[in-house]
């Protein structure tokens, strides 16, 4: 079977802080309950992604995958990860800040869950005026001051705090504390891993009206207590170009604005493609078959890696799109 760039169903989910944001970004029909997450391609067990189109229509990502690894993941990617597909990418709308938190790195999330560990990257798509995001710390503190800031509801007072504007990218690796305020709609790029240690949650119920549990002791050990001198990803957009944004150890990640037609071959990469419409419609059309799909704002779609060759084609004006690969 030739394979193809595949789309998937809404995958929505409710949470505490959520907003109502995401069902008219994705062309969605209105609904009541409060919606902080659409996860776009994801094959974490209890939330993998089910493919709306062509013949595997109806399947499981995850089982597809295994079926054909090195085709749809590139040969290398598949035997690094074991044939699994490394890589979560949702869309977030936070009506209300997120908790202040962290997620462990590889080692220590593999030794205590045998899961991989969970950096990720932001991308903001709209903001507020005055939204902000907490990304590291201020300045220098002690494991011991951490857990008295903690207990006395301070710990905000010594986190970075940015302001966000659309178009603005934070890298955040593993062990590096952060949250996403309130206002902000992102698309985020993360390892394929649903670890999250909560720090600090507002002292504000859940959604079952109970207190969310909280995770100091992990979240210490977990901690990168280091302090840099610049959070925020720099980089240089140009319309018509690919315009990289991070080469991580787990993930790239790349802006690509489209005014005209554009062809992308991608031999050398060797990896699948996660390609995120943060803005405006296309066809994807593959060359070697001529099969094609149209993505449109608030979806995503993952081309496999034996589909090297493919032209991008705006539909009504520009598109905007936001690539995530794995560079081995």
């Amino acid at each position: 079977m030739k394979l193809y760039p595949f789309l998937f169903q809404p995958d929505l989910h409710p949470l505490v802080w959520g907003g109502y944001r995401l069902f008219g970004f994705k062309g969605m029909p209105s609904q009541q309950r409060p919606i902080g997450e659409s996860w776009e391609v994801s094959v974490i067990p209890y939330s993998t992604s089910i493919i709306s189109n062509g013949p595997f229509r109806g399947r499981n990502l995850a089982d597809v995958v295994q079926q054909h690894q090195a085709e749809i993941l590139g040969p290398d990617v598949a035997e690094k990860h074991q044939g699994q597909l490394p890589l979560l990418v949702k869309f977030i709308d936070a009506r209300s800040n997120l908790s202040i938190q962290v997620h462990p790195n590889n080692a220590m999330a593999r030794a205590k869950y045998d899961k991989p560990g969970k950096s990720e990257m932001w991308y903001v798509i709209d903001a507020e005026p005055g939204s902000f995001i907490y990304a590291g710390f201020s300045r220098p503190i002690t494991e011991g001051e951490y857990y008295r800031r903690v207990a006395d509801s301070t710990i905000c007072d010594v986190l970075a705090r940015h302001e966000v504007r659309p178009g603005d990218v934070f890298y955040l690796p593993a062990g590096r504390i952060h949250a996403i305020g309130r206002g902000i709609l992102l698309a985020e790029i993360q390892q394929s891993s649903d670890i999250t240690y909560r720090i600090f949650d507002y002292n504000r119920p859940g959604m079952d009206g109970l207190p969310r549990e909280l995770h100091t002791v992990l979240a210490a050990k977990a901690l990168d207590f280091g302090v840099e001198a610049d959070y925020k990803t720099t980089y240089q957009h140009t319309p018509d170009a690919e315009c990289r944004l991070l080469d991580s150890p787990h993930f790239s990640a790349s802006l690509l604005e489209c005014t005209r037609p554009m062809r992308r071959n991608l031999i050398p990469r060797g990896s699948f493609v996660i390609s995120m419409c943060i803005s405006g419609s296309c066809k994807i059309r593959i060359r070697s078959t001529g099969y094609e799909i149209d993505l449109s704002r608030g979806h995503s779609t993952l081309i496999p890696a034996s589909i090297t060759d493919y032209d991008i084609i705006p539909i009504g004006g520009n598109v905007l799109l936001l690539d995530s690969f794995v560079l081995t």
